[in-house]
């Protein structure tokens, strides 16, 4: 099969891997119709998460088809059309019981913290990911969502990460009626963050990025106003002016360990690596947030220390909430908020590539070449894309 292939730091591209095969009764086999790209994918692409290892295939954002399950397989059946949610998750463990199916106690021998992850290194378990034409689902059971006829798989494959965790960073904010969100980063994640506050009841959002086209596209998209960080000096004071000198009701860290904004992060955090990323967006957050507010972390940072305020978090009496999405937690409700009009996750995209230009889509997207928001993946046996039926209300 074509499949990505990890060839080292900003070295990325498809190659011809064996099939995978059914490796446990539990298993399923499944063929790829859409893959994305993630901005953690980049995390990957520029060397920062360790023991990533040579030949690995990345993707943890996929849809596909089912063509083979294992003989333990009960609710799966070929050809069912499914999302799979990038964690791996047994569904029995103490805490997939409570719905932390990202803090799965079973799938990643490597981890104390993290459960399993499609397609991100060793240390979350070296699994295999979705962009190749095949992907092999281990607890079939338990893991992939069947998608409903009238869900197209672009908006579904944003169900398997993206839409998720936007939704996710602005759920642990409890944000309350009215209150004003301000969300770091204007990636995909960020984008839907700042969507998302709106359902929970937002009075006023504003995101903070400093790539020009994407905050006209976020400000289009959420709507929200937007900040660019390179033209106010110092952002929490800027938010502090904005928001009648107490700082915003919640705060959202959408960008993690890449961020930009401050030289002695950057040097420590993606340069050097003294730290585990760049923590730029976290210490914005917390000193931009009123006393008494919340932050919300879905910006992901490596297992080692992170120079942070802490100390201001604890004096303004904050409350900090963070972790990967538990992705099949939140797949019911976001399917109805897509057929009601509130959200279109595949508004999103601007570029569809073939697999066999992987190389080139890394690029374009880490270099934020040609305005590239989201990238998705199309294997080359992955067939026409089935459409949504419903349109988003604006």
């Amino acid at each position: 099969m074509l499949a990505t292939n990890f060839r080292g730091p900003y070295r990325i591209r498809a190659s011809q891997k064996p099939d995978p095969v059914i490796e446990h009764p539990g298993d399923a086999i499944v063929r790829v119709t859409r893959a994305c790209i993630c901005g953690s994918d980049l995390h990957l692409y520029h060397g920062l998460v360790p023991d990533t290892r040579i030949g690995h295939t990345f993707g943890h954002e996929f849809v596909g088809i089912v063509e083979e399950v294992g003989s333990a397989v009960e609710t799966l059946k070929v050809g069912d059309r499914v999302l799979v949610p990038f964690n791996l998750f047994c569904g029995s463990c103490f805490f997939c019981q409570r719905e932390l199916y990202s803090n799965c106690h079973n799938t990643n021998p490597e981890a104390t913290a993290v459960g399993g992850i499609y397609g991100y290194s060793h240390t979350t378990g070296g699994y295999d990911g979705g962009q190749a034409e095949f992907v092999r689902v281990p607890m079939a059971d338990v893991g992939p969502y069947k998608i409903p006829d009238d869900i197209g798989d672009e908006d579904a494959v944003l169900l398997t990460d993206a839409l998720p965790t936007g939704y996710q960073a602005s759920e642990m904010g409890d944000i309350k009626q009215g209150d004003t969100v301000v969300v770091f980063g204007a990636g995909p994640v960020g984008i839907f963050a700042a969507r998302s506050a709106w359902l929970f009841g937002a009075g006023r959002v504003i995101v903070v990025d400093h790539v020009e086209y994407r905050l006209e596209f976020v400000k289009r998209y959420a709507p929200c106003e937007v900040i660019n960080f390179r033209e106010v000096g110092d952002v929490a004071l800027h938010i502090k002016k904005m928001t009648d000198w107490l700082g915003a009701d919640v705060c959202i860290d959408a960008v993690g360990c890449e961020a930009s904004g401050s030289l002695a992060q950057t040097i420590t955090g993606r340069w050097t690596m003294l730290q585990a990323g760049a923590a730029t967006a976290l210490f914005w957050a917390i000193n931009s947030v009123r006393k008494g507010g919340n932050v919300s972390i879905v910006g992901v940072y490596g297992p080692t220390f992170n120079a942070v305020p802490i100390g201001n978090a604890l004096n303004k009496g904050l409350t900090m909430r963070m972790n990967q999405a538990s992705v099949k937690r939140h797949v019911p409700h976001l399917i109805e908020h897509i057929r009601q009009g509130h959200l279109k996750p595949s508004e999103i995209i601007t570029h569809r590539v073939p697999l066999e230009e992987v190389s080139d889509a890394y690029h374009i997207f880490s270099s934020k070449y040609d305005d590239c928001i989201k990238p998705v993946l199309i294997p080359p046996r992955a067939g026409a894309a089935r459409p949504t039926a419903f349109s988003v209300v604006h």
